[in-house]
């Protein structure tokens, strides 16, 4: 396989896998709410959010996350790792992603068994974690600098406590 095919696949797997993580965020906030519900409501959406999160993680997430990894680590082979120091940033940030993403699987787990480790309110903040990955991760990756990389986590901080600040201020502007 050529090395921009394989490229192209690791992208795609990229793509998927991330679609993957932001929807079943969504759908654990959707699920959590669920429970707030009256009955009989409350049992029926329960039930479909928690075959939806099934559905998506093992037909999507999952196989996303595996074609990512086989197409990255077949990609490896045509770099230097101790030559290539955006790498190492590139590695930094895949860990918190990998852990972000077994962490998901245990949530859809948890809410599978109706119990429900975090409010829809932290699991809206946390659903901004794989974003924040997400923009470190590419900037790295096709910038291949490690400045640019810390830059754009950097950035992507301070837009989210502006926006964090801005909506607090909107939200009680309301009130």
């Amino acid at each position: 396989m050529s090395y921009l095919a394989l490229k192209a696949l690791h992208i795609v797997g990229v793509v998927c896998w991330f679609a993957g993580l932001f929807y079943i965020v969504r759908l654990f906030i959707y699920h959590t709410e669920a429970n707030e519900e009256l009955q009989p409501k409350r049992d029926i959406l329960k039930a479909q959010f928690t075959l939806m999160a099934r559905r998506l993680w093992l037909g999507i997430t999952i196989p996303s996350m595996l074609l990512t990894a086989a197409t990255g680590a077949w990609l490896l082979t045509a770099h230097s790792i101790a030559q290539t120091p955006w790498l190492h940033l590139k590695f930094a940030l895949l860990v918190p992603l990998f852990a972000y993403h077994f962490h998901c699987g245990w949530i859809r787990k948890k809410l599978a068994a109706d119990v429900f480790p975090h409010t829809a309110r932290q699991l809206r903040a946390y659903n901004e974690v794989a974003t924040f990955l997400l923009v470190g991760i590419v900037f790295t990756a096709v910038t291949k600098s490690v400045s640019t990389g810390l830059w754009s986590l950097a950035g992507c901080a301070v837009v989210f406590v502006v926006l964090v600040v801005f909506l607090r201020r909107k939200l009680q502007g309301k009130r």
